[in-house]
């Protein structure tokens, strides 16, 4: 029984993802300010987040950038079932992508993308196997409710070009695939999972318990380091997939001070789009020992 509301859910986006794009970001974005006014546990956290980062905006300011993100976030939820179901011509035709998207192809080494949580996250991963070849891997947060996780996998991996590897299962998995397979490694790298190979390195200004992987697996496997941002465009626009150019300083052999300059780019990225980063995550929940939480 307890799977009948996740398949309602999925049954929902399937039909949604038939309306133009237009259509469904109108409807995302009420369904974000409906999210904004009853999931008050995330409004905290979120509001939290953006004065911890931004102390220069007004009260005001903040809880109008917060708003706002709630509008993406709802988007980005219900535009799942686009980017799960669509045909690949229709979502050739909304992704917009620039820079060298085939660099995965063409380099000599394998390419790490460094992917931060935007909205369009999911974007940024459907483009990887739209506009290039190269096998790609990810690794995921599995999540609880098994309808809800198969569909997420489904989702991810429906073009054929690779897999997603449970963070449960370590990195060895992903290693294999990149050195025996080729794979590129699509990284998510900016998420609070503890302190367990991570270095507490500035986030805003601010300590955040940070990854060292990209750092240590790029230079394991010789990786060559490539940014990418996605974003959601207004209306039924589309989206927007910049593929940066590659990092020719990194990895270096100091871990901290790579995700350090890692973490500093990802500010500049937020600044430039707010609105649409993942603030209702908790980047902060790790803190220093004696530090007290911040939420």
């Amino acid at each position: 029984m307890k799977q009948l509301p996740a398949r309602a859910l999925l049954a929902l986006l399937w039909l949604l993802h038939w309306l133009p794009l237009g259509l469904q970001a109108f409807i995302g974005r009420q369904f974000g300010r409906l999210l904004h006014a009853l999931a008050q546990p995330r409004r905290r956290i979120a509001r939290r987040n953006v004065a911890l980062c931004f102390p220069e905006k007004s009260e005001a300011e903040r809880h109008a950038l917060v708003r706002e993100h709630f509008q993406w976030l709802g988007r980005s939820l219900l535009e799942r079932g686009l980017l799960w179901y669509a045909s690949p011509e229709r979502l050739r035709r909304l992704i917009h992508v620039e820079g060298e998207v085939q660099l995965a192809e063409t380099s000599e080494r394998p390419v790490m993308w460094l992917v931060p949580h935007f909205m369009g996250l999911d974007v940024a991963g459907s483009a990887t196997q739209l506009y290039q070849k190269q096998l790609v891997g990810s690794i995921y947060q599995a999540q609880s409710n098994p309808v809800f996780d198969a569909a997420m996998r489904r989702g991810r991996v429906r073009f054929g070009q690779g897999d997603i590897f449970s963070r449960k299962e370590g990195l060895l998995p992903l290693m294999r695939a990149i050195r025996q397979r080729g794979f590129a490694f699509f990284n998510l790298p900016d998420m609070d999972f503890g302190r367990r190979e991570a270095a507490f390195v500035p986030f805003f200004g601010v300590p955040a318990a940070t990854l060292l992987a990209p750092s240590k697996l790029a230079r394991a496997l010789k990786m060559e380091v490539q940014p990418v941002v996605a974003e959601m465009l207004p209306g039924g626009q589309g989206y927007r997939v910049r593929f940066l150019p590659p990092w020719t300083d990194f990895p270096t052999d100091d871990p901290v001070a790579d995700v350090t300059r890692m973490n500093r780019w990802i500010e500049a990225e937020v600044r430039r789009n707010p609105a649409q980063y993942l603030w209702v995550h908790k980047r902060f929940k790790t803190r220093p020992e004696g530090e007290r939480g911040l939420y």
